[in-house]
This record gives C-alpha cells, sequence and structure tokens, in this order.
C-alpha cells in the first residue's frame, strides 16, 4: 500500500509553540513575493527554445549531482542513472534510470534532496503519494504526461514559479545566443547572463587552450599579450552586460588575490601561455587575476561573486569517463584574511564597487567574513552555499555572521541549481528557516516584530535586488522593506 504524500504547512518552524506563531505570521509577509534568482546554472537554452522538457529522468535526475552522488556513494554506476559521459549522452532507458531512483529514494531520507524534491512532487506536479518502488512508473508516467503539455514547458514553468529574474552563467568563450534568441523572442521573462571567466583564467582546467581560442577569437583580440588579454576580458564583459549580466562570478580553489605590477604580470602570463606553468604559478595567476577582475568590476558595475575552496573532480576515474562536475567536488579549508588583503589594499574602501564572497568552510563564518564584511565597504556575505544550502546550514549561516555583520551585509538568499524546478522550492525553504530564525529573536525580545517582518521582505527580495543590481521596477505590494 502507498503511502500519502503531503507538505505540512509548518514544516521548518520552531517547534515552540510561541516562537512557530510568530514565524507564520512573519512567513506570510514574503509567502508570494516574486523569487529573485541572482545566480545559478540553469540552461538559457531551455527557455530560448522553450522546446518541452524529455522526461522524467532527463528533467530531475540526470542534471542533478546532489542526487545522483549519493546514488553512486551506495555502489549505483551513473551510467545506469542516465548521466552523460565525455563520449556523449547516455544510453540508460529513461524508465529503467527512473525505477534506480524511486528504489533508492529512502537514501534521501532526512536530507535537502528530499524536501526539495517533495516540494516538487506535489506542488509541481500533484502526486499525493509517496515515491516508492510500486509508484516508479506511476510518477514517470505521470511527469511524461504533464511534461508533454504547453503548460509545463520552460517559459509557461517561469511565470508559474512567480521568476521576477533568473540569471544563469556563461563562460567568456560562449557566444550567447540563447540569450540573444530569448532577447529577440519578445518574450517577456526576464533571463540574464553573468559572466564566469574561470576557463580562460584556470589554466589547470583541460578546456583552457581551446577556450583561449574562442575567447580570442570572440573578442576580436590578441590574446598573446597581457593587454591584449585583459582587453578581450573587457570586451566580453560589455557584450555580457548587454545580455542582461549584472553579475561576475569566479570558482577558485582558494579566495587568494594578488596585486602584481605591470610588468611582474606579463611575465606570469607568458609563463601561463607557454604551458609550462607550475601549480604555484597556475594559483598565482588565478589571484592576479580576481584583483583584475575587480579592478574591471569598480569600472563597468558588475557585481563581483568569489566561490572558493572547492577541490574539484576529485574523484579522477569519474572525471575522466564523466567529465566535470558530476558530484565529486569536495570542500576544502578556506583562508580569507590574508588571501584577500591584496585584493582589500588596492580596493576595498571604494564604495561603488561590491564583492560577494561565499564559503564552503563553515569555521571562517564567525572568524573571518563576518568581520571583514562588518567592515569593508566593498564585502558581502552571499547565503549558505552548495553542501550547506540546506536548513541547518542557513540557520549556522545567520547564527555565525548576525552579531558581527549584521543582516544588511548580506545578500538574502540564491539557489545556485542546475535543477529548474527546485528553484521554488529551495527559495521557500529559505524564507521558513529565516522566518524561524527572526521569530526567535522576537520571542527573546532582541527584536521589534515590526522591525522582523520589514527584515522578512528585505532578506527575500530587496536585498538580492540591490546587492546584484537588478534595476527593473518593484511590483505592486510590497508593504515593507527598505
Amino acid at each position: 500500500m502507498s503511502k500519502p504524500l503531503t507538505l505540512h504547512e509548518d514544516r521548518l518552524f520552531p517547534a515552540d509553540k510561541t516562537v512557530r506563531s510568530i514565524a507564520r505570521r512573519l512567513y506570510a509577509e514574503v509567502r508570494g513575493l516574486p523569487i529573485i534568482s541572482p545566480h545559478g546554472h540553469t540552461d538559457p537554452a531551455w527557455f530560448a527554445g522553450n522546446a518541452p522538457f524529455p522526461d522524467a529522468t532527463e528533467l530531475l535526475l540526470a542534471p542533478d549531482h546532489y542526487l545522483y552522488r549519493m546514488l553512486y556513494s551506495q555502489g549505483v554506476p551513473l551510467a545506469r542513472l542516465g548521466v552523460p559521459s565525455r563520449s556523449g549522452p547516455s544510453h540508460a532507458d529513461p524508465r529503467e534510470a527512473f525505477r534506480t531512483f524511486a528504489a533508492s529514494w529512502k537514501l534521501f531520507r532526512g536530507t535537502p534532496s528530499a524536501m526539495w524534491l517533495t516540494h516538487v512532487f506535489v506542488e509541481v506536479f500533484g502526486f499525493d503519494v509517496a515515491l516508492s518502488p510500486e509508484t516508479a512508473d506511476l510518477y514517470f508516467d505521470s511527469i511524461n504526461a504533464q511534461l508533454a503539455t504547453d503548460v509545463f514547458r520552460p517559459r509557461a514553468l517561469f511565470d508559474r514559479f512567480k521568476l521576477e529574474v533568473l540569471a544563469t552563467t556563461e563562460s567568456p568563450s560562449d557566444d550567447l545566443r540563447h540569450h540573444r534568441a530569448i532577447r529577440e523572442s519578445g518574450w517577456a521573462g526576464q533571463v540574464i547572463t553573468a559572466y564566469r571567466p574561470d576557463p580562460v583564467v584556470d589554466v589547470e582546467h583541460e578546456g583552457f587552450g581551446e577556450a583561449m581560442e574562442r575567447f580570442a577569437a570572440l573578442s576580436r583580440e590578441d590574446v598573446s599579450t597581457w593587454r591584449g588579454y585583459l582587453r578581450a576580458h573587457r570586451v566580453r564583459r560589455a557584450a555580457f552586460k548587454d545580455a542582461g549580466a549584472t553579475s561576475t562570478d569566479h570558482g577558485h580553489p582558494t579566495a587568494r588575490t594578488a596585486d602584481l605590477s605591470d610588468a611582474e604580470a606579463e611575465a606570469l602570463y607568458q609563463v601561463i601561455l607557454s604551458g609550462k606553468a607550475t601549480p604555484e604559478q597556475a594559483e598565482l595567476f588565478r589571484a592576479q587575476m580576481l584583483t583584475e577582475m575587480a579592478k574591471m568590476s569598480l569600472d563597468d558595475g558588475l557585481v563581483m561573486q568569489i566561490h572558493p575552496g572547492s577541490f574539484r573532480n576529485h574523484n579522477a576515474e569519474v572525471h575522466a569517463r564523466f567529465g566535470r562536475d558530476k558530484g565529486a567536488d569536495i570542500p576544502t579549508r578556506t583562508e580569507y584574511v590574508r588571501a584577500l588583503k591584496p585584493l582589500l589594499d588596492r580596493l576595498g574602501n571604494e564604495r561603488d564597487l561590491c564583492v560577494i564572497l561565499f564559503t564552503l568552510d563553515e569555521s571562517a563564518y564567525s572568524r573571518e567574513l563576518a568581520p571583514l564584511a562588518g567592515h569593508y565597504p566593498i564585502l558581502k556575505l552571499g547565503p549558505a552555499w552548495w553542501f550547506h544550502d540546506s536548513p541547518e546550514g542557513m540557520r549556522r549561516f545567520r547564527e555565525q555572521t548576525t552579531e558581527t555583520a549584521g543582516f544588511y551585509n548580506t545578500v538574502g538568499f540564491n539557489d545556485d541549481t542546475r535543477a529548474f524546478l527546485s528553484i521554488p522550492a529551495r527559495h521557500d525553504v529559505a524564507r521558513r528557516v529565516d522566518a524561524g530564525f527572526l521569530a526567535r529573536l522576537v520571542a527573546e525580545h532582541r527584536l521589534d516584530e515590526d522591525d522582523a517582518r520589514d527584515l522578512m521582505v528585505d532578506l527575500t527580495y530587496n536585498l538580492p535586488r540591490r546587492a546584484y543590481r537588478l534595476d527593473r521596477s518593484r511590483p505592486a505590494g510590497l508593504a515593507h522593506g527598505a
């Protein structure tokens, strides 16, 4: 007999009745607000072509490393789950892949993935019975039938989810044709890009040479010299701004920055181009480029995001067979105080520059990140990220940063996801967790409830719009906030 499937109205709210009542009231202030999604990795081709999603496996399972990394850890081969490899698309039967997923659903008990997907199953697809081996075919067939209808096309879902802004992420070697197609289609949905220069900054990236060729061709600059290379970045950044970009994104192994002289930078760049750079030289070049990108952001107004501290592609066998971003990225210890000092010495007191810091090292929150953001005008703290994008991770973030950095040196929530259908679920979790956190402050008489209501709107809507410089007009009906 199948288990019923429901979403409890009080999920994630504090158990204490008094605090829970306050949390309910605070959550009600923002429950229906539009979603601001200023950083993520959905595919702009979905919104350019507006074609139906093919099936449940390709939409929900194959692109979601949160899901298949758990299954892989329990011995399920990625090839059985529809995950594409370096040799091309997966040959796995989509129905069998979904059955395998359903048979392993219990592995996700208590995880954010289960919470997000349950929200998707109930709110998006209307299921009232739980996923299980017995209901796998019911889910697969029902999802596929719904995906074949017009109301489940990407643009219709974008509107249904009340997405006001959705940012994708592209590299300088991307020609941005999908964003041009979106703009030229006349559709009103605001899908913008973000500038991710890692493939032409990280010489240790296996696609560095090919990306540099594309970079030179698209910018029409001579990238054989340091000055030409910097000009190429400026050209591509301008093209990204024309495609709606308001931010850049930098996924470096560390937060290290540098401030070399022009002569030193030119000499280092020539070593990078030679293909003979040592790991230390590769790291120094990445460090210099963070400072160069910050200088460009001061000029062109793009907000700068730094996402450091991941050991990418830790599983060599999976990387060799399936490529990058296949669930084997592992957090590392990350230092910020000394690492950021060259950049901060150069630009830290500028009022027109915004640098948003993220971390996978929670030990840095209260020791380094909150004090830094609580002092330097250019710094803001990004939300709990990746492995910490969870109820407990969000609470820890607020607990460890608020006393030193406050709320207004943070930037609200961003979902940072490839899983399009999970975006409303992730934002709902963030709103509920913030409501619970503020409700406790109200119950302990540390915060007035009127101020907490203002904060809820700011954390949900105003802060991400302001931090990411999203200049579209506010929709009507926002009663609170700065």
